[in-house]
């Protein structure tokens, strides 16, 4: 295994090693990706207080997130094709997560489905949910999570619409990947890639091949997918689904403190302050920028966890201090799953983890509860003020 320092690392072994379709899938936003670039730039206008001569033995990274005991507040997001990354990805992140202790979250289009990664994971894991306009194979989906003994249903409520990735449409984008010319010369340069992937058969988005009336192959599955985000999905939706799951509730994608608002009136256990890392409303603001509102709307009712942008340990801590209560990476695991499998997701949490402590302690913290906006230095206009 090669000497990993930080997550920069991972993402140059991902890029060698996965078909470019999805390394760009993974690394890019949509339109002029303003906002998925700012999501990660906004974290260095924030710098840290650094303390000295402090009792720094004993430091403690554990903490809960929606009741559950992490070893540190990190959650592994949801990403749909996961399995193209590397070949049975989702298992893969599952397992890593499970044995270092952090929750991973399974996407509705992941490649392995619900019950693969049920059989394959030791401990529960999140689901989840995009809402379709097929509503038979929502409630059966989510039957299917509780079947699976998922221990909280994540709703998405920032893909009514898909948002346009130009370097998708370019790409052609499909799973599996459509055997062009180009894209063979591609695949033959990343040997250990197709060598997996001709080793598995999950190749194809298995919680709705199978699971959906006359979507059997590929262009099936293409001309339904394209046709099932919900434009009308709605507050009054959003609570029909939290009382047909009766678990944990966690929605994400809010970025506005009136939506926050909404959020928490419908029972939210968790709300995740997310742009969908800048693939959908180009032009928003950053994650990071809108937490603090959003903290201030809500952060008495409910845990307001923070996904967008993250790439380091120091970025998780400027989140908590920021006021978030958890974090979700997507990135930054991809980039350890693209590169090395399990191991590579391990070895991507075991950085953050590191960076996270030894950070920290530098800080003049030893508990990561008790970061907070005394650890930081905050532009005055961090926030914004617009007309």
């Amino acid at each position: 295994m090669p000497v990993i320092t930080c997550i920069e690392d991972l993402k140059r072994l991902h890029q060698k090693r996965t078909p470019k379709m999805f390394w760009d899938y993974c690394e890019s936003g949509s339109y002029t990706e303003q906002t998925f670039r700012e999501n990660s730039s906004d974290f260095a206008r924030l710098r840290f207080r650094q303390r000295v001569a402090r009792d720094l033995t004993g430091r403690v990274l554990e903490s809960t997130m929606a009741g559950e005991k992490v070893s540190m507040p990190v959650a592994l997001a949801p990403v749909g094709s996961t399995g193209m990354q590397h070949p049975d990805g989702e298992i893969h992140a599952a397992r890593a997560a499970a044995k270092f202790g952090v929750p991973y979250t399974l996407s509705t289009m992941s490649i392995c489905s619900i019950e693969d990664v049920a059989t394959a994971s030791p401990t529960p894991f999140w689901f989840q949910l995009y809402v379709m306009t097929d509503e038979d194979f929502v409630d059966a989906i989510i039957e299917r999570a509780r079947a699976a003994k998922c221990s909280a249903l994540v709703l998405t409520l920032d893909l009514q619409i898909l948002g346009q990735r130009h370097k998708d449409l370019k790409n052609g984008l499909t799973s599996p990947p459509k055997l062009t010319i180009p894209n063979l010369i591609n695949i033959a340069t990343k040997p250990r890639w197709a060598l997996g992937m001709l080793k598995t058969p999950r190749r194809q988005f298995r919680n709705i091949v199978g699971h959906v009336k006359d979507v059997k192959k590929l262009s099936d599955l293409t001309a339904w997918a394209n046709e099932q985000f919900d434009p009308k999905l709605d507050w009054s939706k959003v609570t029909r689904i939290r009382d047909q799951w009766k678990g944990k509730f966690i929605l994400k994608g809010v970025l506005d403190a009136e939506d926050a608002k909404m959020a928490a009136d419908a029972g939210a256990d968790a709300v995740i302050v997310s742009n969908h890392g800048g693939r959908q409303l180009d032009g928003a603001l950053s994650s990071i920028r809108m937490l603090p509102s959003i903290v201030r709307a809500i952060g008495d009712r409910t845990e307001v966890w923070m996904d967008g942008g993250i790439r380091s340990g120091q970025d998780v801590l400027k989140a908590l201090a920021m006021g978030a209560k958890g974090t979700m990476i997507g990135r930054a695991y991809i980039h350890g799953l693209g590169a090395m499998g399990e191991a590579g997701v391990t070895a991507a949490l075991e950085v953050i983890r590191k960076e996270m402590d030894i950070t920290m302690a530098l800080c003049g913290e030893r508990d990561v509860k008790a970061m907070g906006r005394h650890n930081l230095l905050v532009p005055e206009d961090f926030e914004g003020r617009w007309a």
